[in-house]
């Protein structure tokens, strides 16, 4: 199972950048999706996650600055991040959860830095 993430790049503090990750359609709309994020020295958090039901949460960080959503026909979940802060930098990663049978399985991006300048 792949997912393919983008939309990352370099952009000033306060400004905004979109993120995408397309997965793929037969676990898609069935798995819940969520973004992580990593900045150097630092262990991966959880950004934002969206249910299969589209019920959505974030972390206290990203709150009122972040909005998760999907799009069920694309395959695709998408992170716009507005009034991005320096501490914004990390390299940010999609997730994908699925549960079957009593069993959970996880899948990983590749990976997409953003770098916000100060």
């Amino acid at each position: 199972v792949q997912l393919q993430a983008f939309g990352g790049g370099l952009v000033q503090a306060g400004g905004y950048l979109r993120l995408s990750c397309v997965g793929p359609r037969s676990i898609f709309s069935d798995s819940a999706m969520a973004w992580y994020r990593q900045a150097p020295g630092k262990q991966r958090e959880m950004v934002a996650r969206i249910t299969s039901g589209g019920g959505a949460n974030y972390a206290d960080s990203v709150k009122g600055r972040f909005t998760i959503s999907r799009d069920n026909e694309r395959n695709t979940v998408y992170l716009q991040m507005d009034r991005l802060k320096s501490e914004d930098t990390a390299v940010y990663y999609c997730n994908a959860e699925l549960t079957l049978t009593f069993r959970l399985y996880e899948y990983w991006g590749q990976g997409t830095l953003v770098t916000v300048s100060s």
